[in-house]
């Protein structure tokens, strides 16, 4: 009994002593948080979405004050709250906050149902990441869309769904707050975190990432890019460029005088805003109607030249000859009983009214 109570009493002795030390080294090499920190996070959303391109919040709120105390806010913007937050967020920190650039998520894709078919079936898991990894989609893009959603379950705003009769994801431009979630997600890269311009979000964008070369693009998809660079040569301020096969906007110098949009003989560029997406209706060359015939002209028309006539020749086979050659040989009908070899064989004497195909000219000998 004496030795159980030994035990725990330098068990606890032990105890205090280390809590005691911990304490004191806490206080020592504390590390003590600018409380200007906590402010900020308070005004921030608390999405956590990593939009900003720091770990959450938290990570967000301590930028802002190290950048403040650098003495410039530029280049750190939230994205789901917008211009509104970061005023507060500089009206905390005494600093203040240019306008930030309206920034759209924005799928670079149209491989709809009806302009690329699928080739096959994929019946895996239900994921564009394992898709991408096991093969190559179903269809016969390997840069297109893959269809399975990791967009829309990444986003945390409701902004992107996927449509159902087209088989691709929709953006609602009123409820993306471009955090990057869902480009994030996406394992082709075919979402971009785009720059609009002003409220109403307009831009023109190349609906497309296939690095074929033109003729290969075609067969796989209806409007994709064939890198012709007529888009190139129409765009009056560099903002166009043609790299890898495929066509790039750069929304940083572009005019949006639309152009692009006009030239493209694809309808591969969309012109986006606030309202939705608006492209260009490609129509299909239609066929050369023939030229009409004048009054009379079947009347005067030359006559059919007439099939070649070919006269009896006889022949002398050194084989027996198959039935098949005895029929059309005008031979025996009787095509279990061969010309025996050596015999000679007389042609009776026709006129055909129809061309003789080139098999039987060669076998009468006329060609």
């Amino acid at each position: 009994m004496n030795v159980i109570l030994i035990a725990v009493a330098v068990l606890g002795l032990l105890g205090l002593v280390l809590a005691g030390a911990l304490y004191a080294m806490s206080k020592k090499f504390a590390v003590k948080e600018d409380p200007r920190i906590g402010q900020v996070a308070e005004v921030l959303p608390g999405a956590n979405c990593g939009g900003c391109g720091f770990p959450g919040c938290g990570g967000m709120a301590a930028a802002c004050v190290k950048a403040a105390d650098a003495g410039s806010l530029d280049g750190l913007n939230c994205p789901v709250g917008g211009q509104a937050t970061m005023e507060a967020i500089a009206g905390i920190l005494g600093m203040e906050v240019g306008a930030a650039t309206p920034k759209l998520a924005v799928v670079r894709c149209n491989g709809t149902c009806a302009n690329r078919p699928k080739t096959l079936i994929y019946d895996g898991v239900k994921s564009c990441r394992v898709a991408n990894t096991t093969c190559m989609g179903d269809t016969a893009c390997a840069y297109g869309c893959l269809g399975c959603g990791d967009c829309v379950a990444a986003c945390q705003f409701g902004a992107i769904k996927m449509n159902s009769e087209t088989g691709l994801p929709e953006v609602d431009a009123s409820k993306c707050t471009a955090c990057g979630a869902c480009a994030k997600a996406c394992p082709r890269s075919i979402i971009e975190i785009r720059a609009v311009s002003g409220d109403s979000k307009d831009a023109f964008v190349v609906e497309c990432v296939n690095k074929d070369k033109g003729a290969q693009a075609m067969k796989a998809c209806a409007v994709s890019c064939i890198a012709c660079k007529k888009c190139e040569t129409a765009c009056g301020s560099d903002a166009v460029h043609v790299e890898g096969n495929v066509a790039y906007i750069n929304p940083e110098t572009c005019v949006l005088c639309g152009q692009c949009f006009d030239a493209c003989p694809r309808g591969t560029i969309v012109s986006l805003s606030a309202k939705g997406i608006q492209r260009k209706k490609v129509e299909k060359a239609a066929p050369k109607a023939a030229a009409p015939k004048a009054a009379g002209a079947a009347a005067s028309a030359a006559p059919a030249k007439p099939a070649k006539e070919w006269k009896p020749i006889d022949i002398k086979y050194d084989a027996a000859l198959l039935p098949s050659q005895q029929v059309l040989l005008a031979g025996p009908k009787d095509i279990s009983n061969p010309v025996a070899a050596g015999k000679e064989v007389e042609f009776e004497a026709k006129r055909t009214d129809a061309p003789l195909p080139p098999s039987q000219m060669i076998l009468l000998g006329l060609k």
